[in-house]
């Protein structure tokens, strides 16, 4: 199954990006996708909080805007992905464990919840994404 991270999500919403295009047509291909696809719950406030940004470039989305990209996302097949039963205490050890610093705290726990929920791919354009043992990262931006 594949996850989305989040700036897959900013990219395929901003169309004056330049990884807009192939942002839209990465997820395009996930929720088609016969194995599945989802997103975690944290995915969603972190793209909320960059598109909303007073300081965002451009202009920030508005709410509505927002909102309704993430409802299309969800309403084609996109799944949204809660952390599984003693997420904090297994969040802390595997950050303890593969000497996560920073805010790398926060893909890990995109990438745990992502795993709790069936997902063995995390499709990312971040190349220092912050993965867990049996999530493969893959960047569906790059040219193969």
């Amino acid at each position: 199954m594949i996850s989305i991270d989040t700036n897959l999500l900013i990219y395929a919403h901003r169309s004056a990006l330049a990884e807009h295009r192939a942002a839209r047509g990465a997820l395009e291909q996930a929720i088609g996708n016969p194995r599945g696809c989802g997103v975690a719950l944290f995915c969603l406030a972190e793209f909320w909080s960059v598109v909303t940004h007073p300081a965002s470039a451009g202009r920030p989305s508005s709410s509505r805007e927002a909102s309704q990209f993430l409802a299309a996302l969800i309403a084609a097949g996109l799944a949204v992905w809660a952390p599984g039963p003693g997420f904090a205490e297994r969040l802390t050890q595997l950050a303890t464990d593969l000497r996560v610093a920073g805010a790398r705290i926060f893909d890990l726990q995109i990438a745990l919840a992502s795993f709790d929920n069936g997902a063995n791919e995390i499709w990312t354009h971040d190349a220092n994404f912050s993965a867990i043992p049996g999530l493969a990262v893959i960047n569906p931006l790059s040219s193969k």
